[in-house]
Order: C-alpha cells, then structure tokens, then sequence
C-alpha cells in the first residue's frame, strides 16, 4: 500500500487552516497512487498551544472528524490525523484513522506522556493496542513517544499489527529516535513503521522532521529532511511475508522468562 507521510507543523492554533492543508496534501497523496495519507501529532491544532488544547479539543466524532471523512471520502485514500480528543472532562493527545468511504475505522489515545506539556493539559489513554484493517494489512495506531517503549510495540507485533502509524513531535536533541530507534523497532518486530514529525519552532519546542517509513529489514524506505515535505513509500505486504519467514525473533521469544517486566 502506497503511504503518504505529512511532515508538516500545519498552522498552529488554526484547525481551519489545517484542515485546509490536510485536504492539498490529501489531493497530491491520490494523485499519487497513496491509498494512506498519515499526519504529525496534533496536526489539526498545533502542539504548543498551551491552554488552547482545551478549547480546540473536539470529539472524536466531532466537527473536525466530519470535516476529514469528507477529504478522505472526496480524495478517495485513509487518513490518520493527530488531534486533541474530548471525551467528558478529560483530554487526550489522539490520533484517528478515517477510511476511504469516510468511516472513522480507529481511534487510539497515547498512552505514554511526555514531559510536563503534556501531563498538564491531557490525560493518558488506557489501550496500548488500537488496530484496523486496511488495503489487506493490519495497521496498528501509536504517537510519538510510545513507539520508545519496547514493550509498546512489541504487543503490536504479536496483536498482528503488518503497519504502525506513528504521528509525531519529535523534538531536539533526541532526533537519534527518529534516525535509530525507529528502523531498529521496525526489524525487531517485523513490521513496517510510519513515523511522521513535525517541523520547525513552536513555542519551546524545536521539531526536527526526519519522518520516515521504516521496513522490517530495518531500512527506511523514504526519509525527510528538516522542511515541511510530503513523502510517498510503498508498505509491500510480499516483503513482509518474506521478511518474517527468514526473521526468527518472534518464533524464538520465550515468555515464560519474561516475568519480570510487569
């Protein structure tokens, strides 16, 4: 399945005009040949928005998630965008996947916050595992700082999980993430990873890019620089096939040592 990656910090605060980009990329994305288009965290509001999380928060089948079923319906591919998520008193940092037809196929809340940002203004979600079928593959939803917990993606690989979309805001210093550990989660769980960053200065926070689409050998299939980019790359359901038959991580696990992590 062709994947388009949005590295882009959209305009911070402004949903619309987010909305508004999101739709450009989604067009540029079809015209390609992607049947996925995946954003940064937060795409639809911006990160660094302080006290506005709360105020631009929406539901998950709020005005915001109509407003992307019909891109993704009108364009004709999936789309996976970070947004802020009301759910009663509590806010979460969430990403949801809209298919093709418009349907909201998924919907996952991070689990892992990080910083003192994001313990301020959301809450942690509670399901690690968030998962839905697309194109003939099982793709499996995370943000950012989940993908740095083995044990995180390690339960997306046994839960079947073929392509993890991972909407980020990765910033400085740690693009050694974006750069290392992402190839390195991809081939030690057999699976292809959509890792998708935001770019440039927002409040405190300096984004670096670097998304990239990690396959199960290890190698990025496409890597972006530092500049707001639209990357394409192909998620081949045959190389992945091949890759977990000559790959014996998985097979070879032996759980009943493993007591000890939890």
């Amino acid at each position: 399945m062709r994947t388009a990656l949005l590295q882009s910090s959209g305009r911070p605060g402004s949903p619309a005009e987010n909305l508004t980009a999101l739709d450009a990329a989604a067009g540029r994305a079809a015209a390609a040949g992607a049947g996925l288009l995946v954003t940064s965290e937060l795409f639809l509001t911006g990160y660094a928005i302080g006290d506005a999380v709360g105020r631009l928060a929406e539901t998950a089948d709020g005005e915001a998630a109509d407003a992307v079923a019909e891109i993704a319906g009108r364009h004709g591919l999936a789309v996976a965008y970070g947004y802020p998520e009301r759910d009663g008193d509590a806010v979460y940092n969430s990403v949801q996947l809209i298919s093709a037809d418009g349907a909201r196929s998924a919907n996952y809340r991070k689990t892992h916050l990080f910083g003192c940002f994001e313990r301020e203004h959301f809450t942690p979600g509670e399901r690690p595992v968030v998962q839905a079928e697309l194109n003939g593959l099982t793709v499996g939803l995370m943000i950012c700082y989940d993908v740095e917990f083995p044990e995180n993606v390690r339960a997306h690989a046994l839960a079947g999980t073929d392509l993890l979309l991972v909407p980020t805001a990765q910033m400085h210093p740690f693009q050694f993430v974006a750069e290392s550990v992402v190839p390195v989660r991809a081939f030690e769980n057999q699976m292809y990873v959509a890792y998708v960053n935001r770019v440039g200065r927002e409040g405190e926070f300096e984004f670096v890019g670097l998304s990239t689409l990690a396959g199960p050998d290890g190698v990025a299939r496409v890597r972006a620089g530092r500049a707001e980019e639209l990357l394409l790359a192909d998620a081949d359901p045959a190389l992945l096939a091949a890759s977990r038959a000559a790959n014996p991580y998985l097979g070879d696990r032996r759980p009943g040592l493993y007591g000890s992590l939890v």
